[in-house]
């Protein structure tokens, strides 16, 4: 079964995206398997892939507003990643679905019926708390939370949290916090590492140890439609993403030989 996670901040460019297309290209170098599923109405991780979504091509809109086997939609791309694209059609989702039946759980369902054949499946969630975001966290495992060493770094944090808390009470108790992830760092300025220090002792454990830096290549990268690993696996944004995919392939690790010897 897939691993599930969700990359979600409601705050926009904070490098959800960034994360989403590189973190998966750096599973993918890691040997896993992994499926990205694009489920924000700018499908941006779509393009940043490389993706030109022909006319007949299915997406997450025809996934979950008409019941579109997800095996179909699927396709792969030139990064080692499987992709679920989208496009601005998947703007209307959170008017459509608001009157469907069980309309928080449609992406689980689909998922469902690949989640064996991943060993990761990441989420690029919109910059909202909106059904589609509440679709991928009820459809999670966790969620990774990008934040930007900015000053109001931790504005909407709060609600977020909150908004995990209360789909874990009514539709997903296991979901968890894969980790909060420092972006855009540049360790220059005082203000970054303010940043960084009020945000470890807010988080704690939950801030990863891995930070990605601000970096022109990694900004540069998408435009080509190519991952940080494919347009210049030298740069410092690259080996960010790859100590990344290394940090959280060791929590699972740790995770899993925890729960087994609590099971003894």
């Amino acid at each position: 079964m897939a691993h599930v996670i969700s990359i979600a901040n409601q705050k926009g460019g904070v490098g959800k995206t960034t994360t989403a297309i590189n973190l998966t290209a750096a599973l993918a170098a890691s040997e896993c398997s992994v499926l990205l599923i694009d489920s924000d109405p700018q499908g941006n991780s779509t393009t940043g892939l490389g993706i030109a979504k022909p006319d007949e091509q299915k997406t997450t809109y025809d996934v979950l507003l008409h019941n579109a086997p997800i095996a179909e939609a699927i396709l792969h791309t030139d990064a080692g990643v499987d992709l679920l694209p989208a496009d601005q059609n998947l703007v209307a989702t959170n008017l459509d679905l608001v009157d469907q039946p069980d309309r928080e759980k449609r992406l689980r369902s689909a998922i469902a019926s690949v989640s064996d054949k991943y060993q990761y499946i990441v989420i690029d969630c919109p910059p909202a708390l909106d059904l589609l975001t509440l679709n991928a966290l009820v459809a999670s495992d966790s969620v990774l939370v990008p934040i930007q060493c900015e000053f109001f770094a931790l504005e909407g944090i709060s609600q977020l949290m909150d908004t995990i808390d209360r789909i874990r009470d009514t539709f997903n108790p296991n979901l968890k916090v894969e980790g909060v992830l420092l972006t855009m760092y540049d360790d220059r300025t005082n203000l970054t590492r303010q940043v960084e220090t009020d945000l470890r002792e807010f988080f704690g454990k939950e801030v990863f140890r891995t930070v990605i830096p601000r970096s022109i290549r990694l900004a540069e990268a998408p435009s080509f439609g190519k991952t940080i690993l494919a347009y210049d696996p030298r740069s410092r944004g690259a080996e960010a993403y790859i100590q990344l995919a290394k940090e959280i392939l060791g929590n699972e690790h740790r995770s899993r030989s925890e729960s087994a010897q609590s099971a003894r």
